[in-house]
């Protein structure tokens, strides 16, 4: 069930509190905020992407359509709906020359306001549906020049060399600028039903993708999108202009990357069946600097939390690093499938890699009387990958690297085989449990946070702020983990604080909404007495006479 972001914004707090309660009492999957000034509401816009935006049009300060302008810079895509008074026609006139704005009179009544949200919502799902913009993208790229674009990137990061890139880039048709710094995003795909999912077929994918991707950073960015040698995707990207202030804003570039790439991929999953995880490097780096960065944020994506589906993470790169020269290519069919087994073990493709290593040693019995030499070549051929990946994740306590070195103290090359294949199931086995312990740790750390700022701002964007996630990803884990929604959890931590807190005389009752986080009395109160079917006035009379008791 997809989950839009909308915010409410006016300087009259009742109106802004009201306008939640309504709405969080409607079945719309919306994931709220409020602010109460233009200044606020931007605060917000500057950390997370925002779908729906609910605004006054007049406010003092930052007014309505000041916001509009913030709006449209950051997220091109956000929907606004403004409310209006009889007085505000100079506003509502400005407002309605900008194309995706609606406008409400508060006069009007909260079932017109609704309307109007529902109206919002249709335009987003609308919009999501790129069946259309991938076939336009396709007509518009070439495939052969796609290709050639992604085979010369992939060269640089293999080997390195970046002499003559504004040469290259004009030949290529590169859209980037060679001078200037770039931002770095990886794609980790992940295709429903995979055993039907044939090379072209996963290609085919990735090429859609890439199309549909650029649909959407064409808005604010210009981007290059191609296909890794592990059938993932890597996109590099540079700001479309330079900002007012003068000088190229990566700093803003990310924050858009962050929310757009939230909505790749819902797109994926809705048109293509794709999953995607997410990383995204935090900060520009040199393109002298490319292969480092590109093989430390694989190593980064490798130890995600979770199954990292629609996760978008931010990392940051210590460009000082050494870089480390890649194995040469090779020709051998059997080293090529061996490289092929590599590529699955690291991508965590268990599916696939045992489907190859089954196709591999399922001829074992009919080359045994080709001869010793070649059972052995297989055997290390077969083994090599895997003591690699072993050495490199530092799994020794997983698996014992000294028996697979020792392929004669098996009484046959099949129990040897055998041997590999469950060696192989462990370290899948390992990385599940690893990605579940990552999970358990990350929501721990929430927990505890919850409970050390309860008074504090406990919102989806603050939290996710905390652990380096995107909102979307934090609150999909989390009731993965726990099996309850994040806000339910924080709702529940509060009225049990709060049990506590009216269990002590010296504490007025009038101060424990303020001590678990509610400015406004009246809203700790009918939470209060929503989850426990009393007021805190009451529940603090019957403690009292419990504990006389």
């Amino acid at each position: 069930m997809k989950m839009y972001r909308m915010l409410i914004v006016d300087d009259e707090e009742i109106i802004t509190d009201g306008l939640m309660d309504i709405f969080s009492s409607l079945d719309l999957n919306l994931d709220l905020y409020k602010a109460y000034s233009g200044q606020e509401a931007l605060s917000l816009l500057n950390r997370t992407r925002v779908d729906i935006v609910l605004s006054d049009i007049c406010m003092p300060g930052i007014d309505g359509l000041e916001l509009m302008g913030n709006i449209r810079q950051s997220w091109p895509q956000c929907k606004i709906i403004f409310l209006t008074g009889h007085n505000d026609f100079d506003y509502v006139y400005q407002a309605i020359q900008a194309p995706g704005v609606q406008y409400v009179l508060k006069n009007e009544g909260y079932p017109k306001l609704i309307e109007a949200v529902k109206r919002a919502l249709k335009d987003i799902e609308e919009a999501m549906h790129v069946k259309d913009l991938i076939r336009q993208s396709r007509e518009k790229l070439n495939i052969l020049e796609t290709l050639a674009q992604g085979d010369y990137f992939r060269f640089l990061f293999q080997n390195g060399k970046m002499q003559d890139l504004e040469e290259d880039f004009e030949r290529l048709h590169i859209p980037l600028n060679p001078f200037l710094p770039v931002l770095l995003v990886l794609g980790n795909l992940t295709y429903f039903n995979q055993s039907s999912h044939s090379y072209s077929d996963r290609q085919e994918s990735a090429l859609a993708v890439k199309f549909l991707a650029e649909t959407f950073l064409a808005e604010r960015t210009v981007s290059m999108g191609m296909i890794d040698r592990y059938g993932d995707m890597i996109w590099l990207i540079q700001p479309d202009q330079p900002s007012e202030e003068g000088g190229w804003d990566y700093e803003q570039t990310v924050m858009f990357l962050e929310g757009t790439f939230e909505l790749i991929q819902q797109a994926c999953l809705d048109s293509l069946d794709v999953t995607m995880a997410v990383t995204l490097c935090s900060q520009a780096i040199t393109w002298e600097s490319l292969p480092v960065s590109y093989d430390k944020m694989r190593r980064q994506q490798h130890f995600r939390v979770g199954d990292g589906n629609l996760m978008v993470q931010k990392v940051q790169l210590n460009e000082a690093a050494a870089y480390s020269s890649v194995s040469s290519a090779r020709d051998r069919s059997l080293h090529t499938k061996s490289e092929a087994l590599a590529i699955h073990l690291e991508a965590g493709r268990r599916e696939e890699f045992l489907r190859l290593f089954d196709e591999l040693t399922v001829q074992a019995a009919v080359e045994e009387r080709n001869g010793e030499a070649y059972l052995t070549e297989l055997y290390y051929a077969l083994s090599l990958p895997i003591i690699s990946y072993i050495n490199r994740w530092e799994m020794q306590d997983k698996v014992g690297i000294f028996s697979l070195l020792q392929s004669k103290v098996y009484r046959s090359w099949a129990e040897s085989f055998i041997l590999l294949r469950d060696s192989a199931e462990l370290l899948f086995s390992a990385r599940r449990s690893g990605e579940r312990n990552r999970a358990a740790h990350v929501i721990q750390k929430i927990c505890s946070y919850i409970e050390e700022h309860i008074a504090e701002d406990l919102s989806l964007v603050r939290l996710a702020d905390v652990i380096s996630f995107n909102p979307s990803y934090l609150s999909r884990l989390f009731k993965q983990e726990q099996g309850v929604n994040l806000s339910e959890y924080i709702e529940e931590t509060r009225i049990r604080k709060a049990k506590e807190l009216l269990g002590m005389e010296e504490i007025k009752v009038a101060e424990v909404g303020a001590r678990i986080g509610y400015e406004s009395p009246q809203s700790f109160t009918r939470l209060f007495k929503k989850l426990t079917g009393i007021t805190p006035q009451e529940y603090r009379m019957s403690f009292e006479n419990s504990h006389g008791a």
